[in-house]
């Protein structure tokens, strides 16, 4: 059982770190899954169920440490606070309502309509390695070829985005229900296409991992429990033990890597992100051809 300890301290160091960092944490997860599966049970399907929860739940505990480091642009402002902050406020989050739009749009009415059309939903249809492997190449050489020296800014604020580039960057947004295209890489993307500068585009993608995330928490929540209502299976305490220690440790290790990245994207590119997920989506590819030739 130590071995089961270990593996959710591993999920939850990769997603604190893969999470803010346009290089896909749900890529990530899947291929360190695909090699190294929880084993706590006997039961297949609980264990798959389980994991689908798990992967979502550690999501959740990196976006928990946003309120830690924004909790002043986060929260509502007090009663006493100047105008121009209360108008900032309304104005961030009313921008985060409308870029949230495109990705809910697609992640529950889309995914509802292909599983009742097809039997399975988009992540019974993606979620393997080699849709991760093309999707990382991809991207990266999207990184290489948009965020190059000498690109025309136009917006160094978030309260600068307008409601129709906040709709146009939800849209890229969307696309990362696609594995391995990374939710914050695809927010970021869109930014810099729109010519948002790297450190507000990483900002406002930080924002909308809030409600993007505890979306997706409470819809896989609500899946996973009534999967164990309706087939009366008991979640062993030890699950709930790993379902907690990835959570605080992506919360952990998130707090570091979103101030060190806002740090990094004022004076560096994203180039460097292009290109790691280049190579590592080409050993995945042909490690995934091989075995499939093998």
């Amino acid at each position: 059982m130590f071995f089961e300890w270990l593996k959710a301290i591993l999920y939850g160091l990769l997603e604190g770190v893969t999470e803010w960092l346009p290089i896909s944490s749900t890529g990530h997860l899947i291929l360190l899954y695909d090699r190294l599966p929880f084993a706590f049970s006997k039961d297949p399907v609980l264990l798959s169920e389980f994991w689908e929860f798990f992967e979502v739940a550690v999501q959740l505990g990196a976006v928990l440490a946003l309120p830690v480091l924004f909790y002043k642009e986060i929260f509502p402002p007090k009663k006493d606070a100047l105008a121009i902050e209360k108008a900032n406020w309304k104005k961030l989050w009313g921008r985060v309502i409308v870029a949230s739009i495109p990705a809910a749009f697609a992640g529950i009415l889309f995914d509802k309509a292909l599983e009742h059309l097809t039997g399975k939903d988009l992540q019974g249809w993606l979620y393997r390695p080699v849709v991760v492997a093309v999707s990382l190449i991809l991207y990266g050489i999207a990184f290489l070829l948009f965020d190059r020296p000498g690109r025309t800014i136009a917006i160094e604020s978030v309260e600068e985005i307008s409601g129709k580039k906040a709709f146009l960057i939800g849209g890229f947004q969307a696309l990362s229900l696609i594995p391995g295209t990374s939710r914050s890489g695809s927010t970021i993307l869109g930014g810099i296409t729109l010519g948002i500068d790297r450190a507000t585009a990483s900002k406002f993608s930080f924002f909308l991992a809030i409600p993007a995330i505890f979306g997706a928490s409470a819809i896989k929540a609500i899946g996973f429990f009534g999967y164990l209502q309706g087939s009366q299976t008991v979640l062993p305490p030890v699950a709930w033990g790993l379902l907690l220690t990835g959570c605080l440790v992506s919360f952990v290790l998130s707090v570091c890597i979103i101030r060190l990245l806002l740090n990094f994207v004022k004076n560096h590119s994203f180039r460097v992100f292009g290109i790691y997920r280049i190579l590592l989506g080409g050993i995945v590819l042909l490690t995934s051809l091989w075995k499939g030739g093998s």
